[in-house]
């Protein structure tokens, strides 16, 4: 299986940096959306990504600095730049060699800048959510620019890893830049509830914490079949089979 999730906006940079690191994909599309990012001033970038004026000039100076070589002076590993609710349930700062092995093999991250990252893809400080309705030559928005790389960059990694199944772990907003019908496996879709007001929910800041402790467990277990999945007890998660249908797996607690 090969796991997908959301990138984070929270980041951090001043983290030690492994000595096995990769480049992300899609460099030369990523200097266009960098030299498009850099033609706003920072009352611009305030207007297109709805910031606040304080956190504009931070994104206009990212987008100033950036620059076109990757490396440990200015970037860190995408699995340990970011930050987040997601990210707090993947240890990755305890990850052996062997972990970011199995997790480059395994893991994928969708993000609006650079595509679709592996764990240890390099990647410099920025903010560009995918839904932020960026222009370009090549179509109106992101969903456009990166579809059908997203989609091929999928089934080649899916291909090339011998993974059977895309799992999906990511936001609906991250997974819109996937084309399933367009996929060569099938993709099985993780939905994480909790049981309030006498019924199960699903609750915003409580799925993207599980998402990230299935990733965990996944690396943690060395789990190459999607069935190995319905073991998952982390924080008092079960898998609820009278819930669940052949490709959406549902996952309660309480």
């Amino acid at each position: 299986m090969l796991l997908v999730i959301s990138p984070s906006k929270t980041q951090k940079f001043d983290n030690p940096c492994p000595e096995e690191f990769t480049l992300p994909a899609f460099l030369p599309e990523i200097e266009t959306l960098v030299k498009r990012l850099q033609a706003f001033d920072p009352q611009g970038l305030a207007g297109l990504m709805s910031l606040s004026e304080k956190l504009a000039v931070s994104t206009w100076q990212r987008f100033k600095d950036f620059s076109a070589s990757f490396e440990p002076a200015n970037s860190r590993p995408a699995l340990l730049a970011f930050r987040g609710d997601v990210y707090g349930g993947i240890k990755a700062e305890d990850f052996s060699p062997a972990d970011f092995k199995f997790a480059q093999q395994h893991l994928r991250i969708i993000s609006g800048l650079y595509g679709l990252l592996s764990p240890l893809d390099l990647i410099q400080p920025y903010r560009l959510e995918m839904k932020t309705k960026l222009s370009t030559a090549a179509a109106p928005d992101l969903y456009g620019f990166w579809a059908d790389k997203i989609i091929g960059a999928l089934n080649r990694d899916l291909a090339i890893t011998g993974n059977t199944h895309l799992v999906n772990l990511a936001s609906r907003e991250y997974f819109k830049a996937v084309k399933p019908a367009l996929l060569e496996s099938p993709v099985l879709e993780i939905v994480f509830k909790v049981w309030k007001d006498g019924q199960y929910k699903v609750i915003g800041i409580h799925a993207k914490r599980a998402r990230g402790m299935m990733v965990n467990f996944v690396i943690d277990h060395r789990l190459d079949a999607i069935n190995d999945l319905k073991k998952f007890r982390a924080d008092g998660y079960l898998y609820n089979d009278s819930l669940s249908s052949e490709l959406q797996w549902v996952f309660c607690k309480g």
